[in-house]
């Protein structure tokens, strides 16, 4: 469980197939606090640490991550977001994230608005209805607050803080982001399509008898 707030950037300092799967080393101070075994959320992505030492640490991506991810498009010296999970006691400060990628959106759109930036991200259309205004989405494990929603265009306003402590200040549009719907709302969709089923079934059985 994680909360969409960025510890820390790392960059991709290597990169090797394993059979179907890939192998990442991430330069970061913050590997001097991770051991093989703990989870760390890198752009969003769930993994475990194969390996870390004082400067970096090694993850394993398997095919499926791969797939439906953009960890295979990453290239060396690629920025990438860090963040570590929540401890049960600390202070919940963006909305929760699982790490568990949901789909893939492209930039459409970033520019400066006054101090802050604007942000705007094509999500693909089988998320639309994980997606509310004023609402939570993680883009690249970072956690954001949907200002607008139009169709499957969603608008995010970037503060200064954290345009400078994530590797949002390397995007450019026509990026592709790994995205997350907020899983409360997830779990609250699939609570209505289950008892619209019931629902079904009853009024079926019913025409039956």
């Amino acid at each position: 469980m994680f909360t969409g707030l960025i510890e820390q950037t790392g960059t991709i300092e290597a990169g090797r197939a394993n059979g179907t799967a890939r192998v990442l080393r991430i330069g970061t101070p913050l590997a001097a606090e991770l051991a093989p075994g703990d989870s760390i959320s890198v752009n969003g992505v769930c993994l475990t640490v194969t390996a870390a030492d004082a400067g970096g640490f090694e993850i394993d991506v398997s095919p499926e991550t791969l797939r439906v991810t953009t960890l295979g498009q990453f290239a060396v010296g690629r920025a990438v977001n860090l963040e570590r999970p929540l401890r049960a006691d600390a202070r919940l400060g963006g909305h929760f994230v699982l790490g568990h990628v949901d789909g893939v959106g492209r930039i459409s759109a970033l520019e400066p608005d006054g101090e802050c930036y604007w942000l705007e991200v094509s999500v693909p259309q089988n998320l639309s209805r994980g997606l509310i205004s004023k609402g939570s989405i993680a883009s690249d494990g970072v956690s954001l607050t949907i200002a607008r929603l139009q169709g499957t265009s969603v608008g995010v306003q970037v503060i200064p803080f954290t345009w400078e402590h994530t590797a949002l200040a390397s995007a450019r549009p026509g990026d592709p982001v790994n995205l997350e719907t907020d899983v409360l709302g997830k779990y609250v969709a699939r609570l209505i399509d289950g008892r619209a089923e019931d629902d079904l079934a009853a009024v079926r059985q019913a025409g039956r008898t």
